[in-house]
């Protein structure tokens, strides 16, 4: 059988779609993992559970959820960045990876470049919190004893790029004055401490701190979303004329190279895993709002992606803290 040049041209150049096409149709082919950075039992970890639960329902596939953590969160990173990019190897991570953008500076894999985000997940606003018997009485009080006191007040947290790390930054921003440091192993022990007296300040995902200010263990003075959070009775920052905004989101991420139908297909998964009424009640009992439809697509993550990495970008270089 003889075929000219043109029509050799023709299926030469329709092998890659058809290709492509055929990978999109035949996707999931086998079960599915999604990393999580950060250790069981965590914010992170609660969402990444519940999202692999409506995912696999969705794909008919199992999507398993694997902890792999260390290094801030750069671990799991290191991993996807490796994975083969057919989709079946994802990763549930937080803000703290827009901050690893600049805190981690030798990194083997870049953040903007390596990962193809699949949609925001979530919200969870975080809570500017202090020891009981603190001298304000609302957050402009709360700033202005930072601005007066600085270094002579204890800021805890729990490391480099961590969620509360990263609002205690824009706190001292805020503040224009710096406290001291001091890192725990977690929110419980800071919490701890706090409840105590020992520690002065710190800034807290809402979920963890809202038993304790209404038992009055601990003082909320704001918190760092546009809105108030429903079952946890503090204003916003914005309310009482502070510019403090931030959300601790969380997205879902495939590696770049990922073919396009299959991202799409992970993200409608994705879609109709957070439409889910198990999550959606998990995640108010949280206090974790569930993102939009809108910003649950591949194109809204990775504009939100780059825009977190350059909010945060110019704070962390000024305070020179870096994690390697």
């Amino acid at each position: 059988m003889h075929m000219n040049r043109r029509a050799l041209l023709g299926s030469a150049l329709a092998l890659p779609f058809i290709g492509s096409q055929a990978l999109g149709q035949g996707f999931p082919s086998r079960p599915l993992t999604i990393l999580i950075p950060f250790a069981a039992g965590g914010p992170t970890d609660m969402i990444g559970r519940l999202l692999a639960e409506g995912m696999s329902r969705e794909l008919g596939q199992p999507v398993a959820a694997e902890n792999a953590t260390g290094a801030g969160g750069t671990i799991a990173a290191a991993r996807l960045a490796q994975s083969r990019p057919d989709g079946h190897t994802l990763m549930i991570h937080h803000i703290g990876l827009a901050a690893a953008a600049t805190l981690y500076r030798q990194l083997p894999f870049s953040i903007e470049r390596g990962f193809a985000p699949l949609g925001v997940v979530s919200h969870t606003g975080m809570a500017l919190v202090a020891r009981p018997d603190f001298p304000a009485r609302d957050l402009p009080g709360y700033i202005n004893v930072l601005r007066e006191q600085g270094d002579r007040l204890n800021l805890g947290h729990a490391g480099l790029g961590g969620s509360n790390q990263l609002c205690g930054m824009l706190l001292q921003h805020a503040a224009g004055r710096a406290a001291t440091s001091i890192v725990f192993r977690g929110s419980a022990p800071a919490m701890t401490e706090m409840m105590a007296g020992r520690l002065d300040l710190s800034c807290e995902q809402a979920t963890v701190v809202a038993p304790l200010v209404r038992d009055g263990r601990i003082k909320a003075f704001g918190v760092t979303l546009p809105e108030r959070i429903p079952g946890f009775d503090v204003p916003t920052a914005r309310e009482q004329g502070v510019d403090l905004i931030m959300s601790a989101w969380h997205g879902l991420y495939a590696v770049a190279g990922t073919p396009p139908e299959i991202q799409a297909r992970l993200a409608t998964a994705m879609r109709a895993a957070l439409r889910d009424e198990r999550l959606r009640q998990r995640f108010a009992e949280t206090l974790t709002t569930v993102a939009t439809e809108a910003e649950a697509t591949p194109a809204h993550h990775t504009q939100f992606l780059a825009s977190e990495i350059n909010r945060l970008r110019p704070l962390i270089v000024a305070a020179g803290q870096f994690a390697d």
